[in-house]
């Protein structure tokens, strides 16, 4: 008899983009057990999944530009989008309306969803984050200035008072969203590509050259760092916190051990753990794992 651990399991490959997929963001586990993922591509057009088992249930339309960055509420009720039309979109995910758009002035390259699901954090091409508050968005009720070139990432904190933010500078930075100020940076010297950041894991995760970096979220303290055989594009720790996977340049996906930073599993086709990961294609695809 197979351990369980060990059965291979076969990727569902999740076809409907037109063109790359540059970002994912899923929901929490719901009531009814179940989850859901929201993907970005170049094409315009997000589309919402189910989370399990990849099935299509609907596509978001209205922009009218690549999607650079996308957010769903931990219910899975409400989602959000950045465009390069200018434009965030906040959407009701079960009916597929948009109910608020917030326009810029320059490209949206980063949106995050409050707890309370009130408000919209985004960040543009030109170093500018915003909160809009989606019942009245005509114009950003905050704007924060503090990064050089384009932000690459932003995440609301639990309670809403604070958020992060990367940006191309190579810097990390938190806001104090009570002060109006920033309260402190972590810097790299290299490109960050990548920051997740869930409500779950106090733990931020951030990718720059062939590293992946746990900070504490906040403290910013490094808890661990970990170099790769690759430059490693994006990571995700695991709920339980014992490993993370991450994918980069190299084609391959990896699994490694946060403890010691031992790759357990690394892979191009097939995955032999029970654990589930999504992989973004620049055909167009997202294959979950």
């Amino acid at each position: 008899m197979m351990n369980g651990s060990m059965i291979r399991q076969t990727p569902i490959t999740c076809t409907g983009h037109s063109r790359p997929v540059v970002d994912i963001e899923f929901s929490d586990i719901t009531d009814d057990l179940s989850y859901y993922l929201i993907s970005a591509s170049k094409d315009g057009k997000p589309q919402l999944r189910e989370g399990g088992t990849g099935d299509w249930l609907g596509t978001f339309e209205g922009h009218k530009g690549a999607i650079w960055a996308v957010d769903i509420s931990y219910d899975g009720t409400r989602a959000a989008t950045g465009a390069a039309d200018f434009t965030s979109n906040y959407w009701d995910a079960e009916s597929g309306d948009c109910l608020a758009s917030c326009t810029h002035s320059h490209i949206v390259k980063s949106v995050s969803i409050n707890r309370e699901m009130n408000l919209l954090l985004t960040g543009t091409s030109k170093s500018i984050l915003s909160v809009f508050d989606v019942r009245q968005p005509q114009k950003s009720i905050e704007e924060y200035t503090g990064h050089n070139g384009s932000i690459k990432g932003s995440k609301f904190l639990g309670n809403d008072n604070y958020f992060i933010s990367t940006g191309e500078d190579k810097l990390m930075k938190m806001w104090d969203r009570r002060a109006k100020k920033e309260l402190k940076h972590q810097s790299f010297d290299q490109a960050i590509n990548s920051m997740v950041l869930k409500d779950d894991v106090k733990v931020v995760t951030i990718t720059y050259g062939n590293n992946v970096a746990l900070y504490d979220v906040t403290t910013f303290d490094l808890l661990r760092t970990h170099s790769l055989p690759c430059v490693v594009n994006s990571a995700s720790l695991h709920l339980d916190q014992r490993y993370f996977v991450c994918g980069g340049e190299d084609m391959y996906v990896y699994k490694v051990s946060t403890e010691t930073g031992r790759v357990l599993e690394s892979y191009k086709k097939t995955l032999r753990s029970g654990a589930l990961y999504p992989v973004l294609s620049r055909r167009g695809t997202v294959r979950i794992r």
